[in-house]
């Protein structure tokens, strides 16, 4: 499906954390990117940025690349940098003439600079075989440049059995929701761990609830809409339910980060944790007795009405290098061949992005994807759900776009939530503060 911001049901570790700064990157692309190249590489090299740096996943690559070397002669060598690194790590390797021919990418708005500078291949053949779930393809200029290979969602975990012991039923609203996370505070437990600090583990984790009471920031001319009339009364409710929830939380959200609610979560600390598939590996490693304990549900909203995760992606692109032609050839070859082998070095985390995988029996045989079938379902349904809202800050407006990428890199949004919640600032203010800083990178 292509990107289509109206649609009802629309569309890491560090998720979120892998937008780097967008204002940077646009300002000095143009002269980064329009460096010459240098026609050095080996006509028989494919040299491919990886940007998943665990050790099942770097294997998966490597194993790939010297399967497709005995078959066909071509050399693939298997660079590896921490997601967040990887689109500096691109420029650099163009600014010096000795791009990479491959690059893993995580967020749109750094394919949208590379392909405006004229430096990715067009992967528009590849990516239209398959179908897609929503708001994970982003045609520029009606042309594919990126192939994604997996979903981040946000959605929430629970402790099942904390809910049994305390009589409670899976929130469907707000009220509902601070409610049990009061009720589950006590005996050496918080009821929700949110983090609340001005960071992009914040705006992955703490911005569902908003999501699912129907808020949009930006509209179909990317006018800023969030203190709109429309708008306005969703944001003000986000923010005031939030102060409710905040007594539930434990000490120092300001600073908490992605690795800070896994370990609260897996430590037993937290009865209610925001995370996507990361979660429940780290459960099976660190603590498998809370692996069977552990339940999901998405972000409810304030009247019972619909659900909403916080979106998160990661893809690949092809680089305009000597090499494309090969790497084309490499590209199709994988997605076909080690596409599932690769998502199975994370196999509850790498959501697959391709419908067709769902019903797949390879995909399907994972020892944890079999054994953790109902969440498995669950996050299926997240792709084909009516009721279900897809957004993030970085994804708003009807297309991909560098405004709502340089609307992510201020967290507006996250300091209205610590000016309500931390400073006790009317909401109403604080959304008038947050709104102004928009439009001043609008």
């Amino acid at each position: 499906m292509k990107y289509d911001n109206n649609s009802a049901s629309s569309a890491g570790t560090s998720f979120s954390a892998k937008r780097r700064t967008l204002l940077m990157a646009a300002a000095s692309g143009a002269a980064v990117l329009g460096a010459p190249a240098i026609h050095a590489q080996q006509q028989k090299t494919i040299r491919f940025l990886n940007g998943e740096p665990s050790r099942d996943s770097v294997q998966a690559l490597r194993n790939a690349a010297d399967e497709y070397e005995k078959k066909t002669g071509v050399k693939v060598i298997i660079d590896t940098v921490p997601s967040d690194d990887s689109f500096g790590k691109l420029q650099a390797a163009i600014s010096s003439g000795n791009s990479y021919d491959i690059g893993t990418l995580a967020f749109a708005g750094h394919v949208l600079i590379l392909a405006e500078a004229g430096k990715l291949v067009p992967i528009t053949s590849l990516v239209n075989r398959h179908k897609w779930g929503p708001r994970i393809t982003y045609p520029i200029n009606n042309e594919d440049y990126w192939y994604p290979y997996d979903y981040n969602f946000c959605w929430l975990y629970y402790r099942k059995d904390l809910y049994q012991q305390k009589g409670l039923k899976v929130p469907d609203t707000w009220d509902e929701m601070v409610h049990n996370a009061k009720a589950l505070t006590g005996d050496n437990v918080f009821g929700s761990s949110q983090p609340l600090g001005a960071n992009q583990a914040a705006q992955w984790m703490s911005l569902g609830y908003m999501w699912a009471d129907g808020v949009a920031m930006l509209d179909d001319n990317f006018k800023l809409i969030l203190d709109s009339p429309a708008m306005k009364p969703k944001v003000i409710g986000y923010l005031d339910m939030m102060k409710q929830l905040y007594p539930t939380m434990p000490p120092g959200m300001t600073q908490a980060v992605f690795a800070t609610v896994l370990g609260q979560f897996s430590g037993g600390q937290i009865a209610h944790a925001p995370y996507a598939g990361r979660l429940m590996e780290v459960l099976e490693q660190r603590a498998p007795d809370l692996a069977g304990k552990t339940g999901v549900f998405m972000y409810p909203d304030s009247a019972g009405k619909s659900k909403a995760v916080n979106h998160g992606y990661d893809g690949w692109v092809v680089l305009d290098t000597p090499q494309r032609e090969e790497s084309l050839k490499f590209m199709e070859w994988f997605t076909e061949n080690h596409y599932i082998n690769f998502l199975h070095s994370a196999p509850l985390h790498f959501q697959p992005a391709r419908m067709d995988l769902y019903d797949d029996p390879r995909w399907l045989a994972n020892p944890l994807i079999k054994k953790h079938a109902e969440l498995v379902e669950f996050m299926k349904s997240i792709l084909t759900r009516k009721d279900v809202i897809i957004r993030s800050v970085d994804t708003e407006g009807p297309k991909i776009d560098l405004r709502p990428a340089k609307m992510f890199e201020t967290y507006a949004i996250l300091e209205a939530v610590q000016n309500r919640l931390l400073k006790d600032m009317p909401a109403e203010e604080a959304l008038g503060i947050a709104a102004a800083k928009y439009r001043t990178v609008l």
